[in-house]
């Protein structure tokens, strides 16, 4: 019988994005400084639903749309173009869709953000979750009561963490992890959390508190420990240039969940996702620079390097026959050259 639950279940705050690129150097108070590129898109929660769309995964998203010209366009573009399922979603009157301007300068960047909290919480878009192959969640202090109702349904968690900004790092987060199959935090967030000096030494830690842990490195690739299989996996990240940051972590989740739910080894799984996070940063924006099959397709078709082909050589046998139609990147000015 065929499995016709969502692949991907997400709920989250959306933002329209709007991303600064070439910045020679960061901006100080009363200067102007004009950019050599810019981008837009939708963020936050749409970084993971484009992500998975895009490979593929029959995704549902739960959020809420502010009945205004951001709001409209992010609707448009991920029920319209990206073929995001938004049933569970509301649109909210009198009520402004969060807006985020990056300023990308180096290998990373710096938000500036305006919005207030949504009219509706996640609870209250979720009510009984429907039952989906996987959840992709950002854990936060105060736990979501429709998590336990979604692990209750046979739901597998799959969940990351963000930057505290009390900086207590409290364990109590940790708890929630009883409901996860998956964590995958970066490496500050992880040694904070499990109040370690590495990120081997989190990694540890946290194997002990779900089935599948992993660790993101930024330029250093990522680490991953594997209780059901007992495998272990460190992959380097590629040598690429970064444009924008925007979305990388969100990115590389939904590779990692789309690798797993195929049933991947680790050591793939892994390199997976960081070959998909690194394509995105050399696109403007977070949701639209995502890669998917179409992306990750040309790159190993235009991979001349031999040592590269031995190592993504398992590409081989994953890619799809076909990858789809080229996907649409985040409008940028100047435009991006075609290639």
């Amino acid at each position: 019988m065929d499995d016709d639950r969502p692949d991907v279940l997400l709920t989250g705050l959306l933002f329209y994005d709007l991303v600064l690129t070439g910045l020679g150097k960061p901006p100080t108070p009363g200067e102007e400084i004009w950019t050599a590129g810019m981008g837009c898109g939708p963020g936050g929660i749409a970084n993971l639903a484009v992500a998975a769309s895009r490979f593929g995964l029959r995704t549902s998203l739960a959020t809420v749309f502010g009945d205004d010209f951001y709001g409209g366009y992010c609707h448009d573009v991920l029920a319209g173009q990206e073929g995001v399922d938004l049933s569970l979603s509301r649109v909210a009157d009198d009520w402004a869709t969060p807006v985020t301007v990056a300023l990308a300068h180096g290998t990373d960047r710096a938000l500036v953000t305006h919005g207030q909290e949504p009219p509706y919480s996640q609870d209250e878009l979720m009510g009984d979750p429907p039952a989906a192959r996987t959840a992709l969640v950002h854990l936060e202090a105060e736990p979501r009561a429709w998590l336990s109702k979604a692990a209750a349904n046979g739901t597998q968690i799959f969940a990351d963490v963000g930057w505290d900004p009390s900086q207590e790092w409290s364990t109590d987060l940790l708890d929630q992890l009883r409901l996860c199959h998956a964590f995958l935090p970066n490496e500050t967030e992880a040694m904070a959390y499990t109040r370690t000096d590495s990120a081997v030494a989190a990694l540890g830690t946290l194997s002990e508190l779900v089935p599948v842990a992993v660790v993101t490195r930024g330029g250093d690739g990522a680490i991953a420990v594997d209780q059901t299989s007992g495998e272990y996996a460190d992959v380097p990240a590629l040598d690429i240039d970064v444009l924008d940051a925007t979305g990388a972590g969100d990115v590389f989740g939904a590779s990692f969940v789309t690798a797993s739910l195929a049933g991947w080894p680790l050591e793939e799984r892994l390199r997976f996702a960081v070959l998909a996070a690194g394509l995105s940063v050399t696109r403007h924006g977070g949701a639209l620079a995502a890669p998917g099959w179409y992306g990750v397709d040309r790159w190993w078709r235009s991979l001349a390097d031999p040592e590269s082909k031995r190592t993504y050589g398992f590409l081989a046998d994953r890619l799809p026959a076909d990858p789809g139609p080229p996907v649409r990147y985040a409008p940028v000015t100047p435009p991006a050259p075609q290639h």
